[in-house]
């Protein structure tokens, strides 16, 4: 690569700002979230398993309806895709909210309760953000002309995820220290803002800029299929460690409810910031190319989960954290961005589609798989999901696919 990075076509810019926004915001509102998963759970009296199998639903939404996004976002145009998205999302989300706080107060409980969260956590708002990342990486795709800007604007997707991860880390740890339910009020409050944001200022495209019939890909296309083992493989021991670190923290450090939420969100920060310092600095300025950056990136991150195995206190789980965000940010946009390179622009929005749907099935195993892994050894997923991440690396360096980085003319955009 050289390091004249040329830039999506002028008219696209500011689309691709905002599309990113929108990416930005839905990430920040899901992970608000996530510093209070392990505590609310305990306070509303559900079981570990009970929340892994939640999230396995939502992902398992992104797995049914991802491919329906990404090519939706190319015969309707983005503006109605992310609008719908979003409006489901904070509707799901203001609703989740009130049943944690009759949970929380203990007017609905056990079975209903769980049933609520399924439906609400689960199905509703699995759905929605299965369609912001889809949207926003078939767009650059479509905008880009070589490998170059194409690796550099699905970085740039990533980096606004660590970024949504940093700050949702922050809020929502801070909100947590004021009860359990102020952060569960902010997430719709930000999806509304996020909503009106899109309806006022994002451009619908005139139908002659949209494909009439976009291409679906197949799991099985020889172009594509390594990669998305690489990302399934990937993205399964990610799974693992993200639902499981607020239990770990709690259990290692016996921590309160409060305390949980504020120390948990401090560990996603530090993956946060590992995560946005490689994609905003190494993956930019380095030049690799996707093979490479999915490659080194692997190892890394295997190192920062195999630190995470032994009870090194806060600090320890604080620098495997930072260490495996560094690893996962720069192995992203190998994934996202490679076989972008190798496919038509009929095909994009099939394709990122995909790409999200292989993402979404990991989180419809790993969190159900590690929370019962974690009720026989709570270091037993970590280990786990370091031997997926070493045996990834093993694979990487033997396919001919990333051996090898095959040259690709891409479709310039319409």
């Amino acid at each position: 690569m050289t390091d004249t990075v040329p830039a999506p076509p002028v008219s696209a810019q500011p689309q691709v700002r905002l599309v990113l926004g929108a990416v930005f915001l839905v990430y920040l509102a899901q992970m608000t979230l996530n510093p209070i998963i392990a505590p609310l759970a305990r306070e509303v009296g559900l079981a570990e398993w009970q929340i892994g199998l939640t999230i396995s639903v939502a992902a398992a939404m992104m797995v049914a309806t991802s491919q329906v996004w990404g090519r939706r976002s190319q015969s309707q145009g983005r503006k109605p895709v992310l609008v719908a998205a979003f409006t489901l999302a904070a509707c799901a989300t203001a609703l989740f909210a009130f049943v944690s706080w009759l949970g929380m107060r203990g007017v609905v409980t056990g079975t209903l309760l769980f049933g609520l969260f399924l439906l609400l956590r689960g199905i509703g708002f699995g759905t929605a953000i299965s369609a912001v990342p889809t949207t926003a990486q078939a767009y650059i795709a479509d905008v880009t002309t070589d490998e170059a800007a194409r690796v550099k604007g699905m970085a740039g997707v990533g980096a606004v995820q660590g970024i949504a991860m940093i700050a949702g880390a922050v809020v929502g740890g801070a909100l947590a220290a004021f009860g359990l339910i102020v952060p569960l009020i902010a997430v719709p409050v930000i999806l509304a803002v996020a909503l009106a944001f899109l309806a006022l200022r994002l451009r619908r495209e005139p139908q002659h800029e949209l494909i009439e019939k976009p291409a679906s890909v197949s799991p099985f296309d020889t172009r594509v299929w390594p990669f998305l083992l690489a990302g399934f493989t990937m993205f399964t021991a990610l799974g693992f460690i993200q639902i499981l670190i607020g239990f770990l923290i709690q259990d290692r450090l016996d921590l309160g409810a409060e305390a949980t939420g504020l120390t948990t969100g401090g560990a996603l920060l530090a993956a946060g910031l590992g995560l946005v310092a490689a994609q905003a600095v190494i993956v930019p300025k380095s030049g690799w190319t996707p093979r490479t950056l999915l490659r080194v990136g692997t190892v890394v991150a295997a190192l920062g989960f195999a630190l995470l195995i032994p009870d090194l206190g806060l600090p320890g789980m604080l620098g495997s954290m930072l260490v495996a965000g560094l690893g996962m940010g720069t192995a992203m946009p190998g994934y996202t961005a490679g076989p972008t390179l190798l496919v038509s622009r009929e095909e994009q929005g099939g394709l990122a589609g995909l790409t999200s749907a292989t993402t979404g099935l990991t989180f419809v195993i790993a969190p159900t798989a590690g929370t019962a892994l974690y009720a026989i050894a709570p270091a037993l997923p970590v280990i786990v999901a370091t031997a997926i991440l070493v045996a990834l690396a093993v694979f990487l360096s033997m396919h001919p696919r990333f051996r090898a980085e095959p040259s690709q003319a891409l479709t310039p955009p319409a």
